[in-house]
């Protein structure tokens, strides 16, 4: 019974501390010192070892100006066996807040002299340091534990320090050095620097990382230096510089991976730098040291490329492409990238679809998982559609949906379902579709899904024929079927016809599109204006204002134009899909730097 009632009053007691420490962080949070301080006492009594009691009992007093109760107190800790040395920073600052600055400095300097005595006391000492925003104190007590005891590594902590000062060449200094003692933690240095780096190579701080980082690569020919540059490169967009440290890292590497080539052509693809693109694809393909899918991958870029930079008027060219590239990698499960390509080659550009549709029925005989077979399914269903044969389309579409259950192949297929619908005109059974779509997990899906689906609802409702939207629908299957001059002349009629109906942006936003693939991007521009102009209130203007800043931005070359429609963006349309991409890309041509 003892033993009960002994451990019940432990749990009482216990129970007391913790509802005690609580309302003493409530009222010191609230700023009600005089409340807090009363419950701090309590507890620094009760508790004498809990420092962090000690911090807020000391703050509290000095909150309340009640200064020799809290020299005291320090004082009090200073006295015990074994003080811990920042006390002396604690004394310090209560002195500073004094107006004492010379009996501060005699603490603050007693404090950091302790770091002699013990190098491992440096980060607590130039922790408090900071607290107190006594920062060249801190600056120096970090460098001076590092020098006693090279084991430490303090970099990261300084590199914050000389940010808030202001000192960039320093602050880069520090990263750098994180750098060189491990590359390990490259990426967490990168993600430091990336905040005051801008895409100008001009711009100050980029002028002064680049100089830092070639002179470590002076002082050290390592690699991690050539890494450093083709990091800076990239976000300067000089992607040729990018390419030649990626060569000589290439060259310098011992596992010889093109992967960084790859990853590198692909970011220059996604930039519109498709001429560098081109020749980092031929590097990888030429220097490959052996046939596996990164030399089919840029194999396959090169044809691609080589049609978009040609207009699609080098097909000749790239069927022969195609058709060596069978003969070396055959039709193998590993190569149905190949296979896919070819397939979508024949059918798109070419018009085979026969030849299209035989070549991805050959590849289905082959010992393919699930995924592989959904992807080759998708592929022959895409093909059925473009013939209009919607109805065999949605069998293949179907099976890809039972066979993946909620992977985002299937809800890719269920879209396609709602858009081969959409096509043939049952616009019922679309909307039924995209119902399911809007809550998917693709984020891209559910948007595309909820402006199908209110195109398909708004116009239904004013025209119960759905005649314009029946027009829109056939201008989207030829737009699909790649004859662009047949779908810009669809919706012209719409345009003309329909004037003042609610298809109206939907038709002028579609036509945009088809006009950049067409290049003619000022009649793209105009009808992006008036989409804004006139339906600033709909759906589809921050489609608008964000199609008209990648346009600005990326082939008409007017930053400012750029920025003024991402911003629209920003501070206008705060939930659309476009946002986080506006955001990015506005920060970039202000000169940010983006993580």
């Amino acid at each position: 019974m003892r033993i009960f009632i002994l451990i019940l009053a432990c749990c009482f007691a216990q129970l007391s501390v913790g509802q005690n420490s609580f309302l003493a962080k409530q009222y010191y949070d609230d700023g009600d010192f005089d409340k807090a301080v009363v419950f701090y006492e309590r507890l620094v009594k009760e508790n004498p070892r809990r420092s962090d009691y000690q911090t807020f009992l000391i703050s509290c007093y000095q909150q309340l100006e009640r200064y020799s109760d809290a020299e005291k107190q320090i004082k009090k800790n200073l006295d015990s066996p074994n003080p811990i040395p920042v006390y002396y920073i604690d004394l310090g600052h209560n002195y500073t807040l004094q107006g004492n600055n010379e009996e501060a400095k005699k603490y603050y300097d007693l404090a950091y002299s302790k770091v002699e005595e013990n190098p491992r006391n440096g980060y607590g000492l130039a922790y408090k340091f900071q607290n107190y925003s006594l920062l060249e104190y801190a600056a120096k007590t970090y460098n001076k534990a590092m020098e006693l005891n090279p084991a430490l590594d303090f970099n990261f902590q300084l590199a914050r320090i000389y940010g808030e000062q202001g000192n960039v060449e320093k602050m880069f200094t520090s990263l750098l050095n994180i750098v060189a003692k491990d590359p390990n933690r490259m990426s967490s240095v990168i993600r430091n620097l990336d905040d005051f780096i801008t895409t100008d190579s001009d711009n100050r701080n980029n002028t002064i990382l680049k100089k830092l980082i070639l002179k470590n690569a002076q002082r050290s020919p390592d690699i991690i230096w050539n890494e450093m540059l083709s990091w800076l490169f990239i976000q300067q967009k000089q992607f040729y510089s990018a390419f030649s440290q990626e060569k000589a890292i290439y060259k310098r590497s011992q596992d010889n991976s093109l992967r960084r080539l790859q990853t590198l052509a692909n970011i220059c693809v996604d930039e519109n730098e498709k001429e560098t693109a081109q020749e980092i694809y031929n590097y990888i393909v030429v220097n490959s040291p052996r046939v596996d899918n990164v030399k089919l991958y840029a194999e396959l870029q090169r044809i691609a490329l080589d049609l978009d930079l040609s207009n699609n008027k080098n097909t000749d060219a790239a069927q022969k492409a195609f058709a060596a590239l069978l003969e070396t990698y055959g039709y193998k499960p590993h190569s149905i990238m190949l296979q896919l390509r070819y397939a979508n080659f024949l059918a798109f550009k070419k018009v085979e679809t026969e030849e299209a549709t035989s070549v991805l029925k050959k590849t289905l005989e082959l010992q393919l998982n699930r995924y592989e077979e959904a992807k080759i399914k998708m592929a022959l269903a895409d093909i059925l559609v473009y013939n209009k044969r919607f109805n065999e389309a949605l069998i293949y579409y179907t099976q890809i949906q039972k066979n993946l259950k909620n992977d985002v192949l299937a809800q890719n297929a269920r879209f396609k379902v709602a858009k081969a619908s959409f096509y043939k005109g049952d616009f019922d059974w679309a909307l039924a579709q995209l119902k399911v779509l809007r809550s998917s997990t693709s984020q891209l899906i559910a948007n595309d899904a909820m402006q199908l689906s209110l195109l398909i609802s708004d116009n239904s409702l004013q025209d119960s024929t759905q005649t314009a939207l029946k027009k829109y629908a056939t201008a989207d299957l030829l737009a699909y079927q790649n004859k662009t001059t047949e779908a810009i002349a669809a919706l012209d009629d719409i345009l003309e016809n329909h004037k003042g109906e609610k298809i109206e942006d939907e038709a002028l936003l579609k036509q945009a599109e088809l006009l950049i693939q067409q290049q003619e991007y000022e009649k793209a521009e105009l009808n992006y204006l008036k989409i804004i102009e006139f339906y600033k209130s709909g759906i589809l203007a921050d489609d608008a204002h964000y199609a008209l800043g990648e346009l600005y931005r990326t082939i008409l070359y007017k930053p400012e134009e750029a920025k003024y429609h991402y911003e629209k963006i920003i501070y206008g349309y705060q939930d659309s899909y476009f946002f986080p991409l506006a955001r990015k890309e506005f920060r970039k041509l202000r000169g940010d730097a983006i993580n």
